[in-house]
């Protein structure tokens, strides 16, 4: 898409750092160079008013990346594009075209989750999300508590992962001196907890209290 609107060599394509590598590699085979803008706290896509400041002379495009399910804020950075006269492309990270059965199923977990973990910040029930991934952050001192919540929920048997381990920006090869506090900050604090629609109720009820028993008040289950 970027060679076909005839970005290349010589040009900068804004791209998020909280994920995506291979958007950014893309951008690199597409003769262009990858730079970054930060993320949205609550989207965990491309902040608009942080594409806005990254914008220079040398951009050309921007890719908008919907982020475990919830969109990202495409109005507002088309506004954006169309000032500076920049490409916008989107691009849906994960599952985007699951059947509506699964995505219900995959809401129904997550509003079960939104309604008994404590302790933990719950995502943005933006509308449009699928929660292809349920993403919450662990408050406290970052990734050294981020982790050590998750080895413990683990070890009650609940599987969940850090969705992104580094940012592509700090990545060899990409490395890039800038400031992106929004997106080192979700890259420590965040974990994903499954929601998928296997799981039964007696799953949901001991995700719910190996978080709770760590991070606050087990509430009711019923």
């Amino acid at each position: 898409m970027l060679r076909a609107a005839g970005v290349g060599i010589g040009d900068e394509v804004l791209v998020p750092a909280f994920g995506n590598v291979e958007i950014a590699r893309a951008v690199t085979l597409a003769g262009a160079v990858p730079a970054f803008a930060d993320i949205d706290p609550v989207t965990y896509a491309l902040s608009p008013a942080a594409v806005a400041d990254a914008v220079t002379a040398r951009t050309a495009a921007v890719v908008a990346v919907h982020r475990f399910g919830r969109p990202a804020d495409l109005a507002g950075l088309h506004a954006i594009g169309q000032r500076h006269q920049l490409l916008v492309i989107e691009h849906r990270d994960g599952d985007g075209e699951a059947p509506h059965d699964e995505i219900a199923r995959r809401r129904e977990r997550a509003a079960y989750l939104d309604a008994r973990l404590r302790g933990v910040e719950t995502p943005d029930r933006g509308a449009g999300h699928t929660y292809e991934q349920y993403v919450v952050r662990v408050p406290g001192n970052g990734r050294p508590d981020r982790d050590a919540f998750a080895h413990a929920v683990r070890a009650k048997g609940v599987a969940c992962s850090v969705p992104v381990k580094t940012p592509v920006h700090r990545l060899p090869g990409l490395r890039r001196c800038v400031s992106l506090p929004q997106t080192e900050r979700a890259a420590d604090e965040t974990l994903a907890l499954p929601v998928h629609p296997a799981l039964t109720k007696r799953d949901m009820q001991k995700i719910a209290s190996a978080c709770n028993a760590l991070g606050g008040l087990l509430q009711s289950a019923s």
